[in-house]
């Protein structure tokens, strides 16, 4: 589309990156520290952001980091059902039966936690995904998932990742036990303004481009139209690089990006 027009090896905005790839920013770094300091603790962390600042990208980034002879890393995809049906999903998650018990599969997700820490010598880290999406009633039952008062110290790490409504659903009466067990809480904003010309050049030379290809005016626009989400500036850049090429032009434009915010609606 406008890879030979530019020179470029493969889409820049398109691509998914690897967790070595991303773009390192102030936020992003307090981040990663934050997480592998619950890590450390073995507890409960909340990690919260707007959809498309980059939320389970960060995660991964992390958590890949993570020796597989010390820890067990798992992720579950949000759950809107019941209790059981979220127990269900744990199991599953560490290729443990489902039951149609939720008291039954509960005790066997609380036994495989104790033999991963006790028998294998692995740190089980759960990361609920989307989890904006559980009931109340669901948050609630992750306090007794994660209360081993016999034990000096947590045989499970649980990550709640979702988007910023949850963070203020925890500040609810209702939750405050919940709440309470937070030791880890992370809340990941949209990028800096003067982070999106980085983030821009960054993924273009990723791509191949050797020499810039987004005008000042071009980010600074590109900034305005996305609310400086990743996500939202990927999808401008995409556009803004085929108006571009469309004219033939050696650079990306403050004209460019209107056209391609117009096009994609924003």
């Amino acid at each position: 589309m406008y890879l030979s027009h530019f020179g470029l090896r493969n889409y820049p905005f398109e691509k998914t990156l690897k967790s070595d790839e991303l773009l390192d920013t102030e936020t992003q770094a307090e981040a990663r520290a934050r997480i592998g300091h619950l890590i450390e603790l073995r507890g409960i962390g909340l990690l919260t952001g707007e959809s498309g600042v980059g939320k389970t990208a960060l995660c991964r980034q992390v958590l890949d980091t993570l020796h597989e002879g010390l820890h067990q890393v798992r992720y579950v995809a949000f759950s809107t059902g019941n209790v059981r049906d979220t127990y269900n999903a744990i199991a599953t998650a560490f290729g443990l039966a489902e039951s149609q018990s939720r008291a039954a599969v509960c005790r066997a997700i609380r036994a495989e936690m104790s033999r991963l820490v006790a028998e294998a010598g692995k740190l089980p880290v759960l990361v609920f995904d989307e989890a904006h999406h559980l009931g109340n009633d669901v948050l609630a039952e992750f306090k007794m998932l994660t209360n081993y008062r016999m034990d000096s110290s947590n045989r499970l790490c649980l990550l709640l990742v979702g988007l910023t409504e949850l963070r203020n659903r925890l500040r609810m009466a209702v939750h405050e036990p919940l709440a309470q067990r937070i030791i880890v809480n992370c809340h990941i904003p949209a990028l800096r303004h003067d982070e999106v010309g980085a983030y821009i050049e960054h993924r273009m030379r990723l791509a191949g481009a050797d020499v810039p290809v987004f005008e000042p005016a071009a980010i600074e626009a590109v900034a305005l139209a996305s609310n400086r989400i990743p996500r939202q500036i990927n999808r401008i850049a995409h556009h803004a690089l085929i108006a571009a090429a469309a004219d033939r032009a050696r650079t990306v434009t403050d004209s460019h990006v209107n056209r391609a915010a117009d096009e994609i609606l924003l």
